[in-house]
């Protein structure tokens, strides 16, 4: 399976939304995902907020390569 990005035409009707063509159920999985990414960033206080998106990406693609 691919990997669609939100491209902000969202809808909410029906299994998958029209827009990008993600489950609903997947959409979901992913916002509850970064919305605790972004709490820890701002508990820890982050000042290089760039450098904490980037080095999960990497630890996530690092991850993925392995499995």
């Amino acid at each position: 399976m691919k990997f669609n990005p939100c491209i902000g035409e969202c809808t909410e009707t029906g299994t998958h939304c029209e827009g990008c063509g993600r489950s609903h159920e997947e959409i979901a999985e992913t916002r509850k995902m970064v919305k605790g990414l972004v709490a820890l960033a701002q508990k820890m206080n982050y000042e290089n907020q760039e450098d904490f998106a980037n080095g999960i990406a990497k630890s996530i693609l690092h991850k993925l390569q392995k499995a």
